[in-house]
């Protein structure tokens, strides 16, 4: 009798089915963690690339310091107020105030000193407008030279604010007192107009306008005058004549106190400026020199 054969077992034929598929899966996970690692190796080169592109310093105006770009940069200014006299005293104190200003400006910031004359207008003799530069402590010693950046700052920033600093704090006097067309005025020149992000104004000055706009004059030194316009009045006339363009710039009081007239700076003065830097869109603080 013939013997019968036996027919391989189905784990066996399964098991010898099921190789192949084992393999390809195999090969399958490995060509996806190479794609991986390649991803990742080149996002990683990509990512150097976009850091050293974002750190390495861009070109600047040899006129203005700012950085060559489409967009302006955050912009503090401060106006001095040279239609009254001041003392010693206080130009000394004018002067350490604008010192803090310069030694809290960001890298590539702009600052620009104005001092303002009886029409309302800046003297070019105290002007001063330029970007920070940077100083050596704000150096990325990887792309600048440290020495070489503070050599720059001081000839290139520091000595032409010495310059106009010396006589921006002199003691002047004028018949009138246009601050608030002078603000006014700033915020229609492109550097500092809406454009400008983190718009700053230090206005150092005793707040006691007097000209078209609105006088604090006449009020016997405490009050205001009984025929003073109402403030949004004021406001009205400012942005018909001058545009709106100071809505969202931060307005820093620095009070020059007088001694015949500072009740009313400290009361009903602040009050009526306080309602008129409202109704313009500026958000105002104040603090005495």
């Amino acid at each position: 009798m013939a013997r019968r054969r036996k027919r391989p077992s189905r784990s066996r034929v399964s098991g010898r089915s099921h190789r192949p598929r084992r393999s390809g899966a195999r090969a399958s996970r490995l060509k996806r963690l190479a794609l991986i690692n390649m991803l990742a190796v080149a996002g990683a080169i990509a990512g150097v690339f976009v850091l050293i592109a974002v750190l390495t310093p861009k070109p600047f105006d040899e006129q203005s310091l700012c950085v060559e770009s489409d967009t302006l940069p955050p912009h503090t200014a401060v106006i001095v107020d040279k239609t009254d006299e001041y003392s010693q005293v206080q130009a000394d104190r004018i002067a350490a105030a604008i010192r803090r200003e310069q030694n809290t400006l960001a890298l590539g910031e702009r600052f620009s000193l104005y001092e303002l004359d009886a029409r309302g207008r800046f003297d070019p003799r105290g002007a001063f407008s330029l970007c920070n530069p940077g100083r050596g402590d704000q150096a990325n010693p990887l792309f600048r030279n440290p020495k070489r950046m503070e050599e720059r700052y001081t000839e290139m920033f520091e000595g032409p604010l010495d310059g106009v600093l010396d006589d921006l704090v002199e003691p002047k006097e004028a018949p009138s007192s246009p601050i608030l067309e002078a603000i006014a005025r700033l915020a229609q020149t492109e550097a500092y107009s809406p454009a400008a992000p983190s718009r700053r104004l230090l206005l150092i000055s005793d707040m006691l306008q007097n000209s078209d706009a609105f006088t604090a004059y006449g009020g016997g030194g405490v009050e205001m005058p009984p025929d003073s316009p109402a403030p949004s009045s004021v406001a009205d006339a400012i942005t018909d004549r001058f545009g709106d363009n100071l809505r969202g710039v931060r307005l820093e009081v620095l009070l020059i106190p007088r001694d015949t007239h500072v009740d009313l700076q400290r009361g009903a003065l602040k009050t009526f400026w306080d309602e008129v830097a409202r109704d313009l869109g500026m958000d105002i603080t104040w603090r005495d020199l």
